[in-house]
């Protein structure tokens, strides 16, 4: 099974990398096949149009993967634009009907509901089928640069329950289409 990871930061990686990296290792653990889509990396254009192969290789990957686990940090009491515009460039087809789960680090758990309830905004969009509940990692979460003990328990959970719902989900086809997919 193949699962799509978005570190979506423009920032270098700090805490938000080994979180993702470590949930990504969970995934490969129950045999999913994970494609990392670092937006850092990524020189997105605000215009679909104007994608060059990076781009059109990142989209492609979200398109093809059966799940997507998005890694985010808290910006502004949401989640980075850099983000946004990237789920901007998704057709609503590759996320139509399909689990995703997210990760976000903050620097204290103010700010949780915020991103957890733009980000269901941007899914419902989308018609996906957002987790019930992701993972929020503050400062004290992290030990050595890693996810401690509990937090390494929430990673846990969160790898088990997306592929446990993606492969729950195969052969379902959603219903009615979201508002976006009406033409």
């Amino acid at each position: 099974m193949e699962v799509s990871l978005v570190y979506g930061a423009a920032t270098p990686p700090g805490r938000l990398s080994p979180a993702l990296d470590y949930a990504g290792d969970r995934l490969a653990d129950v045999g999913a096949t994970c494609a990392r889509i670092d937006l850092r990396a990524l020189a997105l254009p605000f215009a679909p149009a104007e994608l060059d192969t990076a781009g059109r290789g990142a989209v492609e990957a979200v398109a093809r993967a059966k799940a997507m686990l998005i890694a985010s940090p808290v910006y502004r009491a949401s989640f980075p634009g850099v983000l946004k515009n990237f789920l901007d460039h998704l057709p609503v087809e590759a996320l139509a009907g399909k689990p995703v789960g997210w990760l976000v680090v903050g620097a204290t758990s103010h700010h949780y509901l915020g991103v957890d309830r733009h980000l269901r905004d941007v899914f419902a969009w989308f018609g996906a089928v957002p987790l019930a509940t992701g993972v929020y990692l503050t400062n004290d979460d992290f030990a050595s640069g890693k996810p401690g003990k509990p937090a390494a328990a929430e990673l846990d959970a969160l790898a088990a329950t997306l592929i446990d719902t993606a492969k729950r989900l195969e052969g379902w086809t959603p219903g009615p289409p979201p508002l976006a997919a009406r033409r």
